[in-house]
């Protein structure tokens, strides 16, 4: 974990502090070049998560700019402690006011692991009561609890004896870009999503097909990325906005200039799928987006449908694990590879998927595979290059 620097300034006069940005397991790569194409220097990877020494305006670009990260933390305490009341006191101590207005609202994150404790709600309770305590003695009021919409969001976590105190600048999740309002969970979440488009190495140089689109996260996602809009363009708020030293100029400038980079993309995008509650989903998402001028739905099966560009790349999320028996799975994966090898000569497909006993009877060898987690399920991003005549590889 990085060490807390304090009061030490760049040449713009802004003081620098430790920041951890969040991400999930096996995007802490693709998340740390996202921070050095914003200009931030030596981004520091660790277990989900990016670590760097920056400012003010660092932190606003990876909350507005960064499609792979989920949270963004300010770090400005470290300390050991060996028991309870320890812990208490040094929360206590801690000057909360220069955060905090003594009538605002607060909200605690906690989370731990061979602690003392043994258990987060009783973590987050403990530097809620020391919080209070500390306006209420200072005071004479105390700020109440929001869990929704907090004027501050404190993160704990604590290693063993050692506890970090940070400030979550990002309120709800990351991954809630603003632009999917329709009431249906996503098999694949957006950072997840956008992830995976980095991880294939697609630099919006070539056609982009989902035939198994869903809601149109992954067709959403590539248009953001081709057209380079921001992965906070939609959204409402973020944690920061209400903080007493937030600066609103300085993020202005940021997200203008961010959105002044926002340009038109030279190649088709297009989602497709068997079922049409999901495209009316995925068609109000883009609506929501304002992308649905820049992407084409169209209604059918992948195995009877005809590919809607010469040649391209295929990114999709179909079924399987809990979504699929495995006895349909079996023929669901054999229809797919052999679509793929009788219709998609010249393009190159990518697979996120378990890697399970139905998914053997793709009938092709991915010539890359890359481990990822969607959710707790561990998964495959698989890479297939679909040659003209006979150069398929079987399994």
């Amino acid at each position: 974990m990085l060490q807390i620097l304090k009061n030490q300034t760049l040449k713009s006069d802004e003081t620098t502090f430790p920041v951890v940005v969040k991400t999930f397991a096996g995007l802490e790569e693709v998340l740390a070049e996202e921070l050095r194409s914003l200009g931030i220097p030596e981004p520091e990877i660790l277990k989900r998560a990016v670590g760097f020494t920056g400012n003010k305006a660092m932190l606003y670009k990876a909350n507005y700019q960064c499609s792979t990260a989920v949270r963004v933390l300010k770090q400005i305490e470290t300390f050991n402690f060996t028991e309870n009341e320890e812990f208490y006191r040094k929360i206590k101590a801690i000057a909360w006011e220069d955060f905090l207005n003594a009538d605002g609202t607060l909200a605690v994150d906690a989370f731990e692991s061979d602690s003392i404790f043994n258990n987060s709600l009783f973590i987050a309770r403990f530097t809620k009561d020391a919080i209070v305590d500390r306006f209420r003695e200072k005071f004479n009021t105390r700020p109440n609890i929001d869990l929704t919409n907090p004027d501050l969001k404190v993160n704990i976590h604590i290693n063993r004896n050692l506890c970090t105190v940070s400030l979550d600048s990002s309120g709800e999740s990351l991954h809630k870009r603003g632009y999917r309002r329709a009431n249906v969970e996503a098999p694949v979440n957006e950072v997840t999503a956008a992830g995976i488009l980095r991880l294939t190495g697609w630099k919006a140089d070539s056609d982009f097909l989902d035939p198994m689109c869903g809601s149109g996260t992954f067709v959403i996602e590539a248009a953001m990325l081709a057209m380079k809009i921001p992965s906070g363009y939609y959204r409402p708020s973020f944690g920061f906005l209400k903080w007493k030293d937030f600066d609103k100029e300085l993020f202005e400038s940021i997200v203008d200039e961010a959105n002044a980079n926002i340009i038109e993309h030279d190649y088709k995008i297009m989602g497709a799928d068997i079922d049409k509650k999901n495209l009316r989903i995925a068609k109000e998402n883009l609506q929501n987006a304002q992308l649905h001028h820049d992407i084409e739905l169209r209604l059918g099966a992948f195995e009877t449908s005809e590919p809607p560009f010469p040649k391209g790349i295929i990114v999709c999320n179909p079924p399987y694990g809990e979504r699929l028996l495995l006895e349909d799975a079996i023929n669901f994966y054999k229809n797919i590879g052999n679509t793929l090898k009788r219709s998609y000569a010249g393009y190159t497909a990518w697979i996120f998927a378990q890697e399970n006993e139905g998914f053997k009877h793709i009938g092709l060898r991915p010539t890359r595979k890359i481990s990822l987690f969607n959710g707790k399920l561990e998964c495959k991003l698989m890479k297939f290059d679909l040659y003209e005549g006979k150069k398929f590889s079987k399994e």
